[in-house]
C-alpha cells in the first residue's frame, strides 16, 4: 500500500547533517540518505522535501560520471564527500547529486525523488502542477521543484547556504534496493535504494514495491 499523500507543513526536530555522519563509501551514504532531507532557502522562501530514493555511482563504476577522471564539469565529484554535483541532462533538466568519497576520489549519489514537506505551493509553482505525488519524483522533477541549477554545483550541503542536508528523526525508513533505472552501462547492479510503499519514488511498479 502507498504511503498518504501528506506532504506539506513544518517538519519537527529538524537539523542540519554533519559531514562526520555521512558514510564514508558511495553505497552506504546511498543507503543512509533515504529519509533524510534536501533543504533549498532561495529569496527568504524554504522548500525542503524527504529523500525517498538514490542511486549509487561508486568509485570505477562505468556509469558513473567520475569514470573518466576529473574534469571541469564533474570536478564536484571529486570534492569531500557531502558536496553538491549538478549537471544538465537531455537538454532540459538538471540533476542534484551528492559526492560521496574522500576529496579527489570521484564517486557520487544521485537524488532520484523527494517526498515534499515545506513550501509545496512554491515547489507547484515551480513545476507548473498541482500534483503532489509528481512533484519531485525523479531526478529531474526534483531539481526543477527545488529551483536546483548549476548555480549549485559544488555547494557544501553539510554547512549553511543556500542548499542542504538535514535530518528529521520522526521517521526512519528501512530502505529497499534494487537495479538502477535508465542505463546502458552497469545496469544490472543493485545500487538504487528506496522507500518502499512510497508515493513519491520514481520508476515502473516493479521496482517500487
Amino acid at each position: 500500500m502507498n504511503a498518504p499523500l501528506i506532504g506539506a507543513g513544518p517538519v519537527g526536530r529538524l537539523r542540519r547533517l554533519r559531514r562526520s555522519e555521512l558514510p564514508e563509501d558511495t553505497v552506504d551514504l546511498a543507503r543512509f540518505l533515504v529519509g533524510k532531507l534536501l533543504v533549498r532557502d532561495r529569496r527568504g522562501v524554504r522548500t525542503s522535501g524527504r529523500i525517498v530514493e538514490t542511486e549509487a555511482y561508486p568509485v570505477g563504476d562505468e556509469a558513473g560520471h567520475a569514470f573518466i577522471g576529473m574534469t571541469a564539469r564533474n570536478r564536484s565529484l571529486f570534492l569531500t564527500r557531502g558536496h553538491a554535483y549538478v549537471y544538465f541532462i537531455y537538454g532540459s533538466s538538471y540533476c542534484c547529486n551528492v559526492s560521496s568519497e574522500r576529496r579527489g576520489i570521484g564517486g557520487g549519489v544521485l537524488l532520484r525523488a523527494l517526498e515534499p514537506l515545506e513550501g509545496v505551493s512554491v515547489m507547484q509553482r515551480r513545476r507548473g502542477t498541482a500534483g503532489l505525488a509528481e512533484l519531485a519524483k525523479g531526478p529531474g522533477r526534483l531539481a526543477a521543484a527545488m529551483a536546483i541549477d548549476r548555480r549549485c554545483d559544488g555547494i557544501d550541503l553539510c554547512a549553511a547556504g543556500p542548499l542542504w542536508l538535514g535530518a528529521d528523526e520522526r521517521r526512519a525508513p528501512r530502505p529497499s534496493r534494487s537495479v538502477r533505472i535508465g542505463l546502458t552501462k552497469e545496469a544490472h547492479r543493485r545500487l538504487r535504494f528506496y522507500e518502499r510503499g512510497s508515493a513519491y519514488v520514481s520508476g515502473p511498479r516493479e521496482l517500487r514495491r
